[in-house]
Formats: C-alpha cells, sequence, structure tokens
C-alpha cells in the first residue's frame, strides 16, 4: 500500500508543478480582486453559511487558503473534475486572470500569523487512520503547510465540509457531484464514511490559518 501511495504522490506532484509553472504566467492582483468578490462573499463570508447540496454543510472557509489551491479547485470546477453545480457554473464565468486575482485576494484577506505549535495528537484510532492515508506527506506540518500551494490547507476547516469533500472523492458516474482527483480518489476509497468523518473532526479541531470574515455589506 505504501509503494501505491508513493507512487500517486509522485504522479500528483508531476502534475501540480505542471499546473504551477502555467498558474506563474499569470500574477493575481488582491486590489483587482476586490471588483470580483460579489460571486463568492455571499457564500463565504457569512458565518455557519451552509450548502444544501448534496447534503447540508459549512461552505468552506477561504480567507487564508493558498491562491494557488483557490486557482487550481476553480480550475478543477471548470473542467469539470468537480461537479457542484453552483461552483461550476461561477468558475465558468473567470478568466484565469479573474482567478488569479480572487486567490491572491482571499490569500491575504485577513491574513494571520501562521500556526507554528505542535498540534494536539489525535487518539490511536484517528492516528492509523491518518497514517494510513499519509495525509501529513502531502497536507505538510500542522496540516497547514501543504508540500505544493495548489494542494489545501486543510487544519481548522469545517469538519462538515471535509467529510462531504472527503465523501465526494469516492463519487463516480455522477453528473452533478463528486470529484475526479486519481490521488485522492485512491486515498478516500480505502476508508468507510465514519472513517472519514472521525479524520475530518480531528483535523478540523485543530488550529487553523483560514476563517470567515464578513464584508462590511454583509455586517
Amino acid at each position: 500500500m505504501n509503494k501505491l501511495l508513493n507512487s500517486m504522490f509522485a504522479l500528483a506532484v508531476a502534475s501540480v508543478t505542471a499546473v504551477s509553472a502555467h498558474a506563474q504566467e499569470i500574477k493575481g492582483d488582491a486590489k483587482a480582486a476586490e471588483q470580483k468578490i460579489a460571486m463568492c462573499i455571499g457564500c463565504h463570508s457569512i458565518h455557519g453559511y451552509q450548502s444544501s447540496f448534496p447534503e447540508v454543510y459549512r461552505v468552506p472557509m477561504i480567507s487564508g487558503q493558498s491562491a494557488k489551491y483557490i486557482v487550481a479547485s476553480l480550475n478543477a470546477y471548470k473542467k469539470g473534475e468537480r461537479k457542484h453545480p453552483t461552483m461550476r457554473g461561477i468558475a465558468d464565468s473567470l478568466s484565469e486572470q479573474d482567478m488569479a486575482d480572487l486567490g491572491a485576494y482571499y490569500e491575504q484577506h485577513g491574513k494571520i500569523q501562521a500556526v507554528t505549535k505542535t498540534p494536539k495528537a489525535p487518539d490511536a484510532k484517528v492516528a492509523a487512520l491518518l497514517q494510513k492515508g499519509a495525509c501529513i506527506s502531502c497536507h505538510g506540518d500542522n496540516f497547514s503547510k501543504p508540500i505544493d500551494p495548489s494542494y489545501p490547507k486543510i487544519a481548522g476547516q469545517h469538519k462538515d465540509y471535509l467529510f462531504v469533500a472527503l465523501k465526494s472523492y469516492k463519487v463516480e458516474n455522477q453528473n452533478t457531484w463528486g470529484r475526479n482527483n486519481g490521488v485522492m480518489s485512491g486515498i478516500a476509497k480505502q476508508f468507510t464514511n465514519a472513517e472519514l468523518k472521525a479524520m475530518s473532526a480531528y483535523i478540523a479541531s485543530l488550529d487553523g490559518e483560514m476563517k470567515v470574515i464578513p464584508q462590511p455589506r454583509l455586517r
């Protein structure tokens, strides 16, 4: 299993490196993004805001997330690799420059000092699950320092969102939900939904660098 995971990680890093090299050609402008965030703030700038599809869960925190991950995720929606209908519709309306600008904006939006303290240890069961999935190999120390900036920070993210996201990698042959990613699909399919929920709850309990910041017009 370790050999399989190592091969998948190597493949992922190679593909991400190619995407990252392309992304470097476009420089994001956080100031320009201030005129482009209207489609984002109605969900991501409201504390406790919930999506109702494919089930009820809090939308992810994106303020403080890495710019390159935001660009990578928007591209995944645009290409149909992520199939959430609302997000696909939004991504379809964005140019590469728009995505880069939004990434730059949310990376610095309410930026806080990086988490440096050692995270609390999981119980033995969750520790074994995290080791089996080799989660820290990609998401890095404290689950906040990904090995590539186009991978997400996940520490402190909403547990219900993490659970739904992980489950979505197990979904195949659906037109309106699920995610196509060879590495994450192979990892997620090793676990039962109960195990994914336990892992999500632990990761969400850690101190993270992301938060929800209401816009003045929504306060």
